[in-house]
């Protein structure tokens, strides 16, 4: 006989539809653990009270994977539904009291990961209910996540002027070619552009907005794109370089440090730092949530405040 929802609602915690969730999403028992702070035995109790509660078996292992059962992917649906709601209850609970609350879900490719953190510090201070999650990822996976509607908003450059986007643009991105300290291109009163690009030249991957952007320069100019290694961040590239393994054009952002400690020194030619803009972006069809909306008028207002605490020098 099918549960009545008194019975069924008697037997459930939200504790176990999190920890199901978590589950179901991460394909892990151990992995769920690791995501809610929870050991495998109490995430597999979890599971178990809620099988109990409900009379189905929920996941099932087929060899050693886990998969989850008809049961599990129609709980499944139920529950995302349930959370989404909740959501949307916090985000109205602090609207009726004059607060912006509620999830807002930024993507930021690979380049701006370095001055996010410093532009939501004092977002959150303003609105101290918004709970936010950060993406990384390089360009062509922002631009498919832009495509899904995967999430609020997407902070990039070079945006694509093909696609129905609205876009925000907040602060210069420069990209400028450094060599190692000692390097011998230092020692010459000129360095052409295809001395530098013939110096060993480490990129990023395809699908890299830094790399696209030195690609269309190239182009423009009619250098010689010859990459000799393809590194896959920009961490790994800079730390490339300053090892002598080559020269790169990264973002100004990203070596700060290395800049200020001379292990990193930018080369002096013609044609370059190459600007772009970062831009916080969204399909232009999207409602904005509060959370969103507050995000975007707190970048438009403070354009010239970002402008002071990134390009000072």
């Amino acid at each position: 006989m099918p549960l009545s929802i008194k019975k069924m609602t008697s037997r459930l915690s939200f504790r176990q539809l999190q920890v199901f969730k978590a589950v179901y999403e991460l394909q892990s028992y151990s992995k769920a653990g690791d995501l809610l702070g929870l050991t495998q035995p109490a995430v597999s109790s979890q599971i178990r009270q809620l099988e109990q509660g409900l009379d189905q078996p929920l996941f099932e292992y087929v060899g050693r994977r886990l998969f989850y059962t008809a049961a599990g992917e129609r709980l499944y649906e139920s529950i995302n539904t349930i959370f989404i709601e909740l959501s949307d209850l916090q985000t109205d609970l602090g609207a009726l009291k004059g607060h912006v609350a509620g999830e807002l879900k930024l993507v930021a490719v690979n380049t701006a990961q370095y001055m996010v953190p410093y532009l939501l510090r004092a977002f959150l201070d303003l609105h101290p209910q918004v709970s936010v999650r950060i993406k990384v990822v390089n360009r062509a996976t922002a631009l498919q996540r832009l495509n899904e509607n995967n999430d609020d908003l997407v902070i990039m450059g070079m945006v694509p002027t093909d696609k129905p986007l609205a876009s925000l643009p907040f602060l210069d991105n420069e990209l400028v070619p450094v060599v190692p300290q000692g390097h011998p291109l230092l020692k010459q009163p000129e360095i052409s552009a295809q001395q530098f690009l013939n110096s060993e030249l480490l990129v990023r991957e395809p699908g890299s907005g830094s790399r696209l952007a030195l690609e269309q320069h190239c182009q423009q100019h009619r250098l010689l794109f010859a990459p000799a290694m393809e590194i896959g961040s920009n961490d790994a590239l800079k730390h490339s370089v300053i090892a002598g393994l080559g020269v790169a054009v990264l973002p100004k952002l990203s070596i700060l440090s290395e800049l200020e400690l001379g292990r990193l020194k930018i080369a002096k030619i013609e044609g370059f730092p190459l600007r772009r803009s970062f831009c916080v972006v969204h399909p232009q069809a999207k409602h904005p949530t509060p959370a969103m909306q507050a995000f975007l008028d707190y970048v438009q207002q403070n354009i010239k405040q970002f402008e002071r605490m990134f390009l000072s020098e």
